[in-house]
């Protein structure tokens, strides 16, 4: 199978899906007009949910401005006398509006990403100090055995030593019974 995909089968879902903003470029188109909605590139962009450049392509455009030739009052003045500025200054609104929800965006966005790092590191964290506690485990366990065989060792030393001081203890007693011995016999 071809590792980048069927040719034609992406240019068909290309074709779909070009079809299908240019459809809600219209249907955004007619709901606008219905609403007297001031009709523009930028709103209608927003409002259909596409890029702005895709309302300017051909078969989009020829749409817009006849929506926008309908909107113009039938008194209307010659268009080279009309002021542009009001144009502009919708514009610059929707764009300081559209930049407002931008920056929120960004904002809930970065607080996401700032969560799911915290959640990552307290992840690893946990991670070590699981390790760690495996690590300290291992040591206890070696401190416990040496403990056994120290107590071990040092009860064979007491009771060596209990032994010795028997012993001693009985040499002394024999020691005294020899000098008594020997003093009596003198």
């Amino acid at each position: 199978m071809n590792p980048r995909g069927n040719p034609h089968t992406l240019a068909q879902a290309r074709r779909r899906d070009s079809l299908d903003k240019r459809q809600r470029i219209l249907t955004a188109l007619t709901a606008l007009e219905q609403q007297g909605e001031k009709i523009t590139h930028a709103a209608l962009a927003r409002s259909a949910g596409v890029s702005t450049w895709l309302t300017y392509t051909e078969g989009v455009r020829e749409h817009i401005e006849a929506a926008q030739q309908r909107q113009q009052p039938k008194a209307s003045q010659p268009a080279d006398t009309r002021n542009p500025n009001a144009t502009l200054l919708t514009e610059l609104e929707l764009a300081r509006q559209e930049i407002r929800a931008l920056r929120e965006e960004r904002e809930r966005m970065r607080q996401a990403l700032q969560h799911q790092l915290g959640q990552q590191l307290d992840t690893l964290a946990a991670g070590d100090l699981t390790a760690r506690v495996d690590e300290l485990t291992q040591s206890n366990q070696q401190l416990t055995d040496q403990l056994r065989q120290a107590t071990a060792e040092n009860s064979a030393l007491q009771e060596r030593l209990t032994a010795a001081e028997a012993d001693l203890t009985a040499a002394r007693t024999s020691l005294r019974r020899m000098i008594r011995t020997e003093n009596t016999t003198r």
